[in-house]
């Protein structure tokens, strides 16, 4: 591993930002002073929104700790269809007594004010999701002394992190919960991916940059799979989203492991943009007629799942979450990093063993 990315961490655990308000100062406070790779997610935040979860989290810890942004949207969504999307929702609304989102709430979701931020005031580490930014961007980031991490779903997309410049690369198999961190939002690939495993050994192949494996790891034992794979470090996110120092709602933890919600698929329903979540009802309802159509969707639902997850209707919410759902964890953050690594240190001790054989 790279001695860059091997300084900010005791455990080779990383906590997936899940943008939201699941990733608050407390979480990531709490996974790095375990000795974990605690992260925020600036994602529909406000720049000064962003900066003042930092001063937070300043302000619980003094260990490394990272923040994630995601990047600018180009311009590819049909407005016919999102209008037609719109008044299929109109009972949603109806229902939850709420307005529909303004489908032109912007694209960049505050990148430029958020980069200015994070070099101006630098954090230890800085990963990108839905693309890759530019060249001078990282080098500037590597010169304030941020570590930068970028997601990839291909191996043509991790050479794309390397060539960029970028310190490490996330490698996202399709078993994530939460959004693809595909860098081109193409319709046509809808219900493909590949697999952590898979992914984890053409990208190792492919680049010369460590390796962060994410995607349905739940146990230490699926971290030391990843690792012996050619990973340098393992990202989990719904594992830590079940923890109390997580933001979620009580409703969507306890939705992980309640028998209801028995299987997760990719959709466009909440977003307009490939993500991994727990089978609802919105979900099925709306999902095969969503518009490949990311933010637009993303600020047309934002009142009703808003509004649902203040009712408590798990029906109508966004319940993010990966394919390992069921093996989630009620324990505190911390506590849950210690397990992990206990987890880890007992398959690579079982692995040596039936190595010496």
């Amino acid at each position: 591993m790279s001695s860059a990315l091997t300084d900010l961490l005791l455990y080779p655990i990383v906590q997936a930002p899940m943008a939201g308000g699941v990733s608050v100062p407390e979480l990531a406070a709490a996974v790095s002073e375990a000795g974990g790779l605690g992260f925020l997610a600036a994602g529909y935040k406000t720049a000064d929104g962003m900066y003042q979860e930092i001063k937070r989290l300043r302000g619980l810890t003094d260990r490394p700790f990272g923040v994630n942004v995601f990047m600018p949207q180009p311009e590819h969504a049909e407005s016919g269809a999102v209008e037609v999307y719109a008044h299929q929702l109109a009972g949603e609304a109806a229902w939850y007594e709420t307005e529909l989102g303004d489908p032109d709430g912007g694209r960049d979701d505050g990148y430029d004010a958020k980069l200015a931020v994070l070099l101006d005031d630098p954090v230890p580490a800085v990963s990108f999701h839905f693309g890759v930014p530019s060249p001078e961007a990282l080098k500037r980031l590597r010169r304030a002394g941020t570590v930068t991490l970028v997601t990839a779903t291909t191996a043509e997309e991790a050479l794309a992190v390397e060539r960029a410049g970028a310190d490490a690369v996330i490698a996202q198999g399709v078993e994530a919960g939460g959004h693809r961190g595909t860098h081109r939002d193409v319709a046509e690939s809808d219900g493909t991916g590949i697999g952590l495993l898979s992914l984890v050994a053409q990208i190792r192949e492919a680049v010369g940059i460590p390796v962060v494996a994410a995607g349905g790891i739940m146990r230490g034992a699926q971290i030391a799979a990843v690792l012996a794979a050619g990973a340098s470090a393992a990202q989990l996110g719904t594992a830590f989203l079940a923890t109390p120092e997580s933001g979620a709602p009580a409703v969507h933890k306890e939705a992980l492991t309640n028998p209801l919600f028995a299987r997760t698929e990719l959709t466009r329903a909440f977003s307009g943009r490939p993500a991994r979540g727990l089978v609802n009802r919105f979900l099925r309802e709306h999902g095969p007629y969503a518009p490949a159509a990311y933010p637009e969707v993303h600020h047309l639902t934002s009142p009703l799942r808003k509004a649902a997850a203040q009712a408590g209707d798990a029906q109508g919410m966004a319940l993010w979450a990966g394919q390992g759902h069921r093996l989630a964890r009620e324990l505190p953050a911390g506590r849950l990093v210690e397990v992990l690594a206990a987890e880890l240190a007992e398959a690579r001790a079982a692995l040596a063993k039936d190595g010496a054989r």
